[in-house]
């Protein structure tokens, strides 16, 4: 990995470990808060390498309508969608139910 994606990736996990307990955002609010709108894929790529790494909440951060898309990288089947339903957020069918209820978003809270 390149030093600038090194860098745009640790700002991508300062930002997450702000999410609050049971709340969620996604990968591109948090590349529009990081003033990168069209890198939410970056933003997946850094999530998908943060699961070593403690203190970063990654089952906070999903798709853009709530489904969770990154599940397949934590261990276990359903483990993202436990810690959020740990959480108090209800996950179906691998879509979070009330998504603007919980939806926390990083451009309105921090800027």
């Amino acid at each position: 990995m390149n030093e600038e994606n090194s860098n745009f990736f640790q700002k991508v996990y300062e930002v997450a470990k702000l999410i609050p307990y049971g709340r969620v955002t996604t990968y591109g609010a948090i590349a529009k808060y990081l003033g990168a709108a069209r890198s939410a894929r970056m933003v997946g790529w850094a999530m998908n390498g943060s699961h070593n790494m403690p203190g970063i909440p990654a089952h906070r951060v999903v798709n853009k309508i709530g489904l969770l898309t990154g599940k397949h990288h934590f261990d276990g089947t359903n483990l993202m969608q436990q810690l959020l339903e740990s959480e108090g957020i209800q996950v179906v069918d691998n879509q979070i139910i009330d998504f603007e209820k919980h939806f926390w978003d990083p451009f309105k809270e921090l800027s």
